[in-house]
C-alpha cells in the first residue's frame, strides 16, 4: 500500500514538473541549501530500489515538491548509489 501511494505521489508530482518527457526532476540533499536538481528517467519508478529510495522519502519526511520537483532527503552518495546501479535498464 505505500509503495502504492508513493508511486502516485510520483505521479502526480511529475504531471505538474516542468521537465522535458519521459523524466522526473528531483531534488537530492538532506539540507536546503545544498539539495542538487537531477532529472531521472521515469523507467526508474519502475525499478525495486528505486522505489524503496522514494518510499522511505515519504515515510520520514512525506513528499516535499515546493522546489518544482519531487525532494528526496537523503545524501547526494546514497541517490548516486541507487541510481548508478539503474542505468541501462
Amino acid at each position: 500500500m505505500a509503495l502504492m501511494r508513493g508511486l502516485l505521489g510520483a505521479k502526480k508530482i511529475l504531471s505538474r514538473s516542468t521537465t522535458s518527457k519521459g523524466f522526473l526532476a528531483v531534488y537530492v540533499g538532506k539540507d536546503q541549501v545544498q539539495k542538487k536538481r537531477y532529472l531521472v528517467p521515469l523507467s526508474y519508478l519502475n525499478q525495486p530500489s528505486f522505489q524503496a529510495l522514494l518510499n522511505k522519502s515519504e515515510e520520514e519526511f512525506r513528499f516535499d515538491h515546493s522546489m518544482g520537483g519531487l525532494t528526496i532527503p537523503c545524501s547526494e552518495a546514497a541517490f548516486i548509489n541507487v541510481t548508478s546501479g539503474l542505468k541501462g535498464r
